[in-house]
């Protein structure tokens, strides 16, 4: 007999009481060691579920993706610890394990938000961030399906949503950083060139955590090559590697070929951004190869 579904309405009320539990024994959480900063749609939830496999690894409580430094940060640190393990559990997973572990959330938003990387930095000066990259042509025609599947975008044609993006975004930055409250939706859902443009951000990142703090990851290698990518985060993050977990695609939509036309266009645009990419990693991303 198959177990029926929890009511929405009841996981509301379940997800309520725990944030209000964890508020309450906040002080005796643990804060992150790492965390997944981006990019969208370049494959953070299967390194998440990767991650969150280890033995070692604790993951926030409740969600994949907190979003406390872009969109909740007027709740409060006490808000955000709550949303993590006991130190308890992590004196457990120690004993258990032999290794002191790390506690981790993933929010991919939180790489292209103006205010979230001085915010991190400020709230958890010791944290290491992992990003990870893909093809901005393809991360861009991928967060567009992402976005119309999930009701975010209204415009269904990809042509059509880039070309009013400029117009969207006009002004929002500095809405943002001008009201901490301030929340835009098209900032957060219609940024298809913007957040491929990713040299910007970890140029960001990098004026404040130093680059030996920031790991990027070609989500193309890790889907080709997951057990590498696998160890050479690990090692990152100064983890044994205590078996490897079963590597999974996810969230991946069908959608039709793009253009030729436009991917040519999308192409040229982000040329000037992957070759400075490019310095930056001293390497060649591997959709410029």
């Amino acid at each position: 007999m198959l177990r029926s579904a929890v009511p929405p309405t009841v996981k509301r009320v379940i997800h309520t009481g725990s944030r209000t539990f964890g508020r309450l024994t906040s002080e005796a959480r643990v804060l992150p060691d790492f965390l997944i900063v981006g990019g969208q749609r370049c494959g953070t939830t299967s390194m998440y579920r990767a991650l969150a496999a280890h033995p070692a690894v604790l993951k926030a409580v409740l969600h994949k993706g907190v979003h406390y430094f872009d969109i909740n940060y007027h709740r409060g640190l006490s808000w955000y610890r709550g949303h993590f393990p006991l130190q308890r559990t992590a004196r457990a997973v120690a004993a258990h394990t032999g290794v002191t572990p790390l506690t981790f959330e993933s929010s991919p938003y939180y790489m292209y938000h103006p205010l979230a990387a001085g915010r991190i930095a400020a709230d958890l000066p010791w944290v290491r961030l992992i990003v990870l990259v893909r093809d901005p042509v393809e991360r861009a025609y991928s967060q567009h399906a992402h976005e119309v599947a999930r009701g975010f975008e209204t415009e269904r044609d990809f042509g059509r949503a880039l070309a009013l993006e400029e117009s969207r975004l006009a002004g929002e930055v500095e809405r943002l950083q001008a009201d901490p409250h301030h929340r835009s939706h098209s900032h957060q859902h219609h940024a298809y060139r913007q957040r491929g443009e990713y040299i910007r951000y970890l140029e960001r990142l990098t004026q404040l955590f130093g680059r030996n703090r920031i790991c990027v990851v070609d989500s193309d290698e890790f889907f080709t090559n997951p057990w590498k990518i696998y160890d050479e985060v690990l090692a990152f993050l100064g983890l044994p590697n205590l078996g490897y977990p079963v590597f999974k695609r996810h969230n991946a939509r069908p959608r039709s070929p793009m253009p030729e036309a436009l991917r040519a266009e999308l192409t040229e645009y982000f040329e000037p951004y992957d070759y400075r990419l490019a310095e930056w990693w001293g390497r060649e991303p591997s959709w410029r190869r």
